[in-house]
């Protein structure tokens, strides 16, 4: 969830005119940001070891 003051903070920092497309596109960026900072600090995080072991599977 994006605090109201990131909110504003993102307003504040773009351009004079803008469209709605380019305000949600950082938005989501900033909430997929402040997403990752919170998951690595609950240590829902892999190893380097354990994303290698993933990407195996996949490729």
């Amino acid at each position: 969830m994006i605090a109201k003051e990131k909110i504003m903070q993102t307003l504040a920092k773009m351009p004079d005119t803008f469209s709605v497309e380019d305000l949600i596109e950082k938005l989501l960026l900033i909430n997929k940001i402040e997403t990752g900072l919170q998951e690595a600090e609950a240590g829902k995080t892999l190893t380097y070891e354990q994303t290698e072991d993933k990407l195996k599977k996949w490729l």
